[in-house]
């Protein structure tokens, strides 16, 4: 009886140990993470004060230039309007006027567009820390075939900054600054909001732009399939039509260029989604 005891107890024991071990575990990857998410704050609030001093640049050169004629995209659109033959092509021709109606509003505009900046430019150092947090996890034939998904991340999310920048934010200016209910009713455009749309714009379209991640990673684990993809792709190109009909000026030719990108990444997405699914499927016949 006693013996029996002693074994209960030693047993009681060993289950003990390894509650606590896993307890440690789980602990460390929290403090993990923590460091993580410390090291992508301070790169994002190094670059973050960069453009805050840089302030004029910031600003004169990019965020407030799409509202203006000697902007490359209007610019682009102007000659595309001459060889046509047709002013309707052309936009933003005359600058919006801008104005700040609270009288930290300026400051306060200024910080937040600081921080954006930061954290758009600071986007390869944030996935770098994440994909660094995720990677032990993996094995060793996965972390081989996603090596480049830092790389390919970065790249994806800048190029669809810069897509929402040159092209979706100035047909978006044109319309919603020169839209008007009645003659009686003057646009003067509040800086928040302008610097709202401009920032919100760009930063969609960048996460749009990593559609073909997605479809990456929830394929892996089975979320999505090629054939689902298909099956609601013409539901897809609906939404992406009304999407690209509500932020450019009401024409089809203004349309169809936000529109193919966006229908580009969605047929890359299936191709890769195909091909995660063959290569699982592989690895289980051979199994």
């Amino acid at each position: 009886m006693s013996e029996e005891y002693t074994q209960e107890e030693q047993s009681t024991k060993k289950r003990g140990e390894k509650k606590k071990e896993n307890e440690m575990s789980f602990l460390e990857h929290l403090e993990e993470l923590r460091w993580h998410i410390v090291r992508s704050a301070a790169a994002i609030m190094v670059f973050a004060i960069v453009a805050f001093v840089m302030k004029r640049f910031i600003f004169d050169v990019v965020i407030l230039a799409p509202r203006t004629p000697e902007f490359w995209t209007n610019q682009m659109f102007a000659k595309l309007g001459d060889l046509v033959g047709s002013e309707a092509v052309k936009i933003n021709q005359v600058p919006l006027k801008m104005q700040s109606i609270k009288i930290a509003g300026q400051f306060s505009t200024h910080i937040m567009v600081s921080i954006i900046a930061g954290l758009i430019v600071a986007s390869p150092v944030v996935f770098y820390e994440f994909w660094s947090f995720i990677k032990p996890a993996l094995y060793e034939k996965e972390k081989r075939h996603a090596g480049g998904a830092v790389f390919f991340t970065s790249v994806l999310f800048l190029l669809g900054v810069l897509f929402g920048y040159y092209l979706i934010v100035p047909l978006s200016i044109h319309f919603l600054g020169t839209y008007q209910v009645s003659s009686e009713v003057e646009n003067t455009i509040n800086l928040r909001s302008y610097i709202g749309s401009v920032t919100s714009i760009s930063l969609a379209a960048g996460v749009v732009f990593l559609l073909p991640i997605f479809s990456y990673f929830l394929s892996k684990v089975g979320i999505i399939t090629p054939q689902i993809m298909k099956t609601y792709r013409r539901h897809s190109y609906v939404v992406m039509l009304l999407l690209s009909a509500i932020i450019t000026p009401p024409d089809i030719f203004s349309q169809i260029m936000v529109c193919f990108p966006l229908v580009f990444l969605y047929e890359i997405g299936i191709m890769i989604s195909r091909r995660v699914v063959k290569k699982r499927e592989k690895q289980m016949e051979e199994l």
